[in-house]
């Protein structure tokens, strides 16, 4: 059955999505908290309708969800809701996280993978690239990843509204084409709509400018502490990286059903330049560490003719202490490649250490000369960039 209160119409015309392939969804602990404490799926099941409707049309999604310590609020409701110590308050997401992943599993058929991160972990380049890797693999393997902050072992005060920011990071970290925020409220108005009547909304937002920041209001549930400003940051945050950002009611069934049609009733906030160019950007200007990895001709040439990844196979060897996830000159040898020295430079998966010993071998060789592997490229195609 319907609510109601779902049905309401939303004060925001309507317009079309940005075209998109992969996305990050996130979902606030406003959406899925019960009144009486613990988690409920009143507005998850939308949500979820939304994430299926798209994933049979061929599209990827990542959720990004809170409500990990609501849930355990719900087992041990004798720790208050304001105020709890720290462990205390680690102890209920540990209690919670279960319940979390097991609300979202009820709505699908596939599986749901739960990952949690900190932001050590996408700070730490080598955490990084690891992370990317086991979301990659599992969207390849057709599974849905649940991402929360591990906030069990987090050493700063819990925030939820972190997750908006978490959720900007997981939308770069997976190279995704957009980033889609439920959220409690239509979208982005001019002030406050709960304390100024005459706040105005604003469809869209072509650049997140101080002006702009400063219509953000404060937080507006118990649930969560994020308000509208980590929501900004957030798409400012993805603007940058060539990530557009949609704010939507999540609470709002027929937005959320219009949503799964391609249609908007909410904030678009456009990114400052292209997913691709952001990302080539970066990759051209990030300083390199010290060190080359060589390659032959054929190498240059797949790389350069086809947009093909370094293999190992066209690797002649390489200098310096470089570790993996360190970006790194690529060159060949004079006389190869039209004489050219420097080829392209980019995000190497194998430390140097690991390149000398694997030099010259098939993919398929890596683990039985290293004992392990981090996939059969040195440098994927899409963390390099021809110079």
């Amino acid at each position: 059955m319907i609510d109601p209160a779902a049905m309401t119409a939303s004060p925001f015309p309507e317009q079309a999505l940005p075209d998109w392939r992969r996305a990050v969804l996130k979902v606030g602990s406003s959406l899925l908290a019960a009144d009486g404490g613990g988690l409920s799926p009143r507005h998850a099941l939308g949500l979820a309708q939304f994430v299926s409707a798209n994933v049979l049309a061929g599209r990827e999604v990542v959720i990004v969800s809170s409500g990990a310590v609501a849930a355990g609020r719900a087992i041990l409701p004798r720790v208050e809701a304001a105020g709890a110590a720290m462990a205390a308050r680690q102890a209920l997401a540990a209690l919670g996280q279960a319940q979390l992943i097991g609300l979202w599993q009820r709505f699908f058929e596939r599986p749901v993978a739960q990952v949690l991160l900190t932001h050590d972990d996408l700070r730490n380049r080598r955490r990084y690239l690891n992370a990317r890797a086991t979301l990659n693999e599992l969207l390849r393997l057709g599974a849905l990843p649940v991402v929360n902050e591990n906030d069990t072992v987090s050493v700063d005060e819990l925030k939820l509204g972190d997750n908006d920011n978490l959720a900007a990071t997981v939308a770069a970290l997976v190279d995704a084409d957009v980033l889609f925020i439920a959220t409690d409220i239509d979208g982005l108005y001019s002030a406050d709509p709960r304390r100024d009547a005459s706040a105005q909304p604003i469809p869209q937002v072509q650049e997140l400018t101080a002006d702009v920041l400063a219509m953000a209001g404060g937080s507006g549930s118990s649930a969560g502490t994020g308000g509208m400003r980590t929501k900004l940051e957030a798409a400012s945050k993805a603007a940058r990286l060539g990530i557009e950002t949609i704010l939507f009611n999540g609470r709002n069934g027929d937005v959320v059903r219009a949503l799964a049609q391609g249609r908007l009733h909410g904030t678009r906030l456009h990114a400052s330049q292209s997913r691709e160019a952001a990302r080539k950007y970066w990759l051209r200007h990030a300083p390199v560490e010290p060190g080359v990895i060589w390659i032959d001709d054929g190498a240059v040439q797949a790389m350069r003719g086809k947009g093909a990844s370094l293999l190992p196979g066209g690797i002649t060897g390489a200098d310096g202490e470089f570790r993996r996830g360190d970006m790194v000159e690529i060159r060949c040898r004079p006389g190869a490649g039209g004489g050219e020295a420097s080829v392209a430079r980019g995000v190497t998966q194998y430390a140097a250490s690991d390149i000398r010993r694997i030099a010259g071998r098939h993919s398929r060789d890596i683990e039985a000369a290293l004992g392990y592997n981090y996939g059969g490229n040195v440098v994927h195609r899409d963390d390099l960039v021809l110079v």
